[in-house]
């Protein structure tokens, strides 16, 4: 595919477990380009080899991404094609990528997609959870303080989170979402499209119990539900409140209470909770 002119990026989806999902058109772009950026050559080579694909390949992963930019683009203006894989779904999302798509937007060099499977809207599709409205926030920070100051700037978007997490942090995560955004519904993904892929539903709550006695295992996409949204209402907090400990003093549970005041003046119910909780023993 070399010429006279500008080359060509590719940014190619690779399937995330199923090999069914590898389009014919992403396979026909790999055998054509001249040459492969790979995330893992080890686990991309194992991928191409399948399908038949011998192609040059050199990784281009996060931690090289500014010193392969430097070899790939003059290559490109050069008038070689290129590809962008990753290790298993979409490049530039949560994947290298990103900075070889800038680089060539400000050089002139054609960029086109192939799409291809996306754990995170694969796992929003199925999660039972809003899908009008959806904010991707990839990984959390392995840092505790990053962490929960990144889900304290999310604790009142309405729009439906979506987490990428690691096996060996997610009882931390479940642990900080409990505390910073309250006990919300959630939808716990993993192997996706694989032979044991499992959807778990429920609250945060549920799934911090659950964890605490099983072991994660595997990559896991978190569909967490966004911030009730405040409605116009002719009450206000102090009124909810008051609203929610009658309910409460007739005998309804805490969270029913809370639930049902939230209902009848539009704060929300976490809100309504949290407030009432420290003035009484809940």
């Amino acid at each position: 595919m070399k010429g006279t002119t500008l080359g060509k990026l590719y940014i190619v989806g690779t399937p995330i477990g199923n090999l069914g999902d590898f389009s014919p058109r992403a396979q026909e772009v790999l055998k054509e380009v001249d040459f492969i950026c790979a995330e893992d050559t080890r686990v991309s080579g194992i991928l191409l080899s399948k399908f038949g694909i011998k192609k040059q390949m050199i990784s281009y992963h996060e931690h090289n991404a500014r010193q392969r930019g430097g070899e790939i683009l003059p290559r490109l203006l050069e008038g070689e094609s290129c590809a962008v894989v990753t290790d298993a779904g979409m490049p530039c999302i949560s994947d290298p990528g990103e900075e070889i798509v800038k680089l060539c937007a400000e050089h002139g060099v054609e960029v086109a997609t192939v799409p291809g499977p996306t754990a995170a809207m694969s796992a929003l599709a199925i999660s039972g959870l809003n899908t009008k409205r959806f904010c991707f926030e990839g990984f959390l920070s392995v840092t505790k303080r990053i962490r929960r100051e990144h889900l304290r700037q999310l604790k009142s978007l309405p729009q439906t989170l979506i987490f990428y997490e690691a096996p060996h942090k997610l009882k931390n995560t479940l642990a900080d979402l409990l505390e910073i955004l309250g006990d919300r519904r959630i939808s716990l993904c993993r192997e996706l499209t694989k032979i044991h892929e499992e959807v778990i539903r429920g609250t945060v709550s549920e799934m911090a119990a659950y964890y605490s006695e099983h072991e994660p295992r595997g990559e896991y996409v978190l569909i967490v539900e966004g911030a009730e949204e405040k409605k116009d209402s002719e009450y206000t907090l102090e009124q909810a409140v008051g609203l929610a400990a009658e309910l409460k003093e007739k005998g309804m549970k805490p969270s029913e209470a809370c639930k049902e005041a939230a209902r009848q003046t539009g704060f929300g119910k976490s809100e309504i909770y949290g407030i009432l909780a420290g003035r009484t023993n809940l």
